[in-house]
């Protein structure tokens, strides 16, 4: 399999799964640009480790629910990979950038509504849109989801809603851009030890212990079980893939 000179470009590389993903990415022997919203150092630090696995990378701001902001960032990372490659071009894109939002459908405000439907919808659907004269025919586009789009938990109806919406949008795309031989598949990782949404659920004994038993491998997910996924979706192996719903999840409420 063949992955040299290939680019990716992950959004919400800096930490959690972002960072997970990117370092397995670059393990398969792909280029990474990758994005953060406030933690240059963090960013910098995964640039770091990427590069000390031989291969380029490169960080840049972004703030993913800010979509007047993307015209700029396609044309910084463009301008990067013409003067690295020869070729503004790149071959995956994956949508992960996110933050959570915990509150009951009834006492949700139009503020928190807005905030996550702008990050995890119509960021991620506008970002593409830009991104798209840009990437490589035969490449691949990974969308974020959750499992919170299966599972109803009380609490989590925005931002569960919204995961959903992104899963219909990746169906959409796949046949959009099938003429352009471009897959574009949805990852659903179920609940990790991160810390996102503060994380409670690596930090919360009670809801650890919960979904673990939940879980028919009896554990909660770590960001190591995500990030082999997203790179494996980056290699021809996963060629045939496509317009797919991948929960990763070590088997949870099945």
């Amino acid at each position: 399999m063949n992955t040299k000179n290939k680019i990716a470009l992950i959004t919400g590389g800096s930490r959690g799964l972002g960072k997970n993903m990117a370092l397995a990415i670059a393990k398969k022997g792909i280029d990474v640009i990758l994005t953060y919203n406030s933690n240059k150092e963090a960013a910098d630090d995964v640039v770091g480790e990427i590069e000390s696995l031989g291969q380029k990378a490169v960080a840049f701001q972004l703030n993913t629910s800010d979509t007047k902001s993307f015209d700029n960032f396609i044309k910084q990372s463009t301008s990067w990979l013409q003067e690295q490659k020869g070729s503004p071009n790149f071959d995956f894109l994956i949508n992960n950038a996110g933050t959570a939002l915990y509150a009951l459908a009834s006492e949700t405000t139009e503020e928190q509504l807005d905030a996550i439907f702008n990050i995890h919808y119509k960021g991620v659907f506008f970002l593409t849109q830009k991104a798209l004269p840009f990437i490589n025919d035969g490449g691949s586009i990974i969308n974020i989801s959750s499992g919170l789009s299966r599972l109803s938990i009380p609490g989590s109806s925005v931002y569960g809603s919204m995961k959903g919406a992104v899963e219909v949008l990746t169906r959409y795309l796949a046949k959009e851009l099938g003429p352009r031989k471009i897959r574009v598949n949805v990852i659903a990782p179920g609940a990790i030890e991160t810390d996102f949404g503060g994380g409670r659920t690596r930090d919360n004994k009670e809801i650890n212990y919960r979904i673990a038993s939940l879980t028919a491998l009896g554990r909660v997910g770590l960001p190591d079980d995500i990030g082999g996924v997203v790179a494996f979706l980056c290699t021809e192996d996963a060629g045939w893939i496509n317009g797919q719903r991948i929960e990763v999840s070590g088997g949870q409420a099945l």
